[in-house]
């Protein structure tokens, strides 16, 4: 395990000739880094003085011809968690190391752009073997084309085909799983147009299925995704969203039964800042069909965040609530249970043992920054089932049990601390402590004793 880290470190670390080559290094600043490495906007580079400016410059963007040019990138990721008794891997502890490489390749011509991510993920030390998360080997995690046509000043549409990663909102529905150690992907193809403050993105894909042998990720023939996706920003700190998505799903499980699942999402997302205040709230519907019986589930959640930017250490408190729809039980005449679709998969945390569906939750984070490049907080969570009558799930939405009558609602109680130091430009490190105490519901299902995470990461992107 130190020489993984000592290696990692050793690579990622600019010598400092080259990182203080310039004085231009020290006013640059990249645009903000995201799972979809393809959003990002490296165009100031094509500005040589800027390039020779910092050290990844000659190969970050490198000039091809007239409008044509290649931009590189790649993320290198460590990271170790142990788990003390996980819910879904029986009694028992598990420690494991997780390895991930992520090159990728944008060659821009004009309008036209070819994007191509491969990936390696591999899993050490995992009990039992590694899933599905876990490790996928050698693989295309994304491989597009598209085409950008403008239609006026201010009015852009791109076609897109091919495999990507794709983040809608706030990740509540579809999400990369950035988290663990294997990304999603889908597979399909995307219309988005910009115009002015909004933009939409209409969609038909199928989600990539992570397999454990190399060049072999294919995407799932019994489940599709399609919708339509908006934005209008509003004002320059105020956004709203508003989307449909519809949903099929052949092999469908709840606790009422298994069968095919035809779900149709409606919902709206507002969010903003003013002052030293934060919000984001969203409010989602569902209706539709499985096996036979009508679905009616929403979900509706609510953050705030204040934070004190002059304050000494600029402390910053969140507090999350929601409230997420569960099934009436096997006399119900409709499937009440919320389907969260493709979230991203750290839900509630490092340590997120259950999943958005059944469920009630109260989520407060305190946050202060003992220096600009160091980020600790302390996170209190809480879980509730919303229905005695249906059970517990885990974040994809597999079913961990649906506990006896009488059990009562209370599925426990986290605490979290974390810590997020940003070395250099290129390289974050992270060290994190969960842990839960079950409640009734839980320990009715014969967990009783305490869930546990440690996790301590490094990350390298450029």
């Amino acid at each position: 395990m130190k020489r993984v880290w000592g290696a990692l470190l050793a690579l990622c670390l600019p010598h400092p000739t080259v990182a203080q080559s310039t004085a231009n290094s020290e006013s640059w600043q990249p645009p903000t880094l995201s799972s979809e490495r393809y959003d990002e906007d490296w165009s100031s580079l094509a500005d040589p003085d800027l390039r020779a400016a910092h050290w990844t410059g000659a190969f970050k963007y490198i000039p091809l011809g007239d409008d044509t040019h290649l931009i590189t990138g790649a993320e290198l990721r460590s990271r170790y968690e142990a788990n003390l008794d996980p819910l879904t891997g029986g009694p028992g502890d598990n420690d494991y190391l997780w390895l991930r490489a992520m090159p990728y390749f944008d060659l821009q011509s004009g309008p036209v752009r070819a994007f191509v991510e491969p990936i390696a993920a591999y899993a050490i030390g995992v009990r039992g073997g590694p899933g599905p998360t876990d490790q996928t080997g050698l693989d295309i995690l994304q491989a597009f084309a598209d085409v950008d046509v403008h239609l006026n000043d201010t009015t852009t549409v791109i076609f897109r085909a091919g495999r990507e990663q794709m983040a809608l909102g706030a990740e509540r529905l579809v999400g990369t799983r950035y988290g663990p150690n294997v990304p999603l992907a889908y597979d399909g193809g995307r219309v988005i147009v910009h115009a002015s403050h909004w933009r939409a993105t209409a969609f038909w894909v199928r989600p990539v299925q992570s397999r454990l042998g190399n060049f072999n990720d294919r995407s799932n023939p019994n489940v599709a995704l399609w919708g339509v996706y908006g934005n209008d920003q509003m004002t320059d700190r105020i956004g709203l969203d508003l989307y449909y998505l519809g949903f099929h799903n052949d092999l469908a499980h709840y606790a009422k039964g298994a069968g095919t699942e035809l779900r149709q999402t409606l919902g709206t997302r507002f969010y903003g800042a003013s002052g030293g205040w934060s919000w984001n709230s969203e409010v989602i519907g569902q209706f539709g069909q499985f096996d036979a019986q009508p679905i009616l589930a929403w979900s509706t959640s609510l953050e705030a965040v204040h934070a004190w930017a002059e304050a000494p250490l600029a402390p910053s408190l969140t507090v999350r609530a929601n409230l997420i729809s569960g099934d009436g039980g096997p006399t119900d005449r409709h499937l009440g249970d919320f389907n969260a679709l493709f979230p991203k998969g750290k839900y509630f945390g490092e340590l997120s043992p259950v999943g958005p569906r059944n469920l009630k939750n109260v989520h407060a984070i305190a946050s202060v920054h003992p220096d600009p490049r160091l980020t600790t907080s302390l996170s209190l969570l809480a879980y509730w089932r919303m229905r005695t009558t249906d059970g517990v799930y885990d974040i994809p939405g597999n079913l961990i049990g649906v506990p006896a009558r009488g059990s009562g609602t209370f599925i426990g109680r986290q605490a979290e601390m974390k810590a997020v130091w940003r070395a250099t430009q290129e390289l974050t490190l992270s060290a994190s402590a969960s842990i839960m105490q079950p409640g009734s519901s839980l320990r009715a299902l014969g967990h009783n004793g305490n869930l546990g995470l440690i996790g301590l990461e490094a990350s390298f992107r450029y």
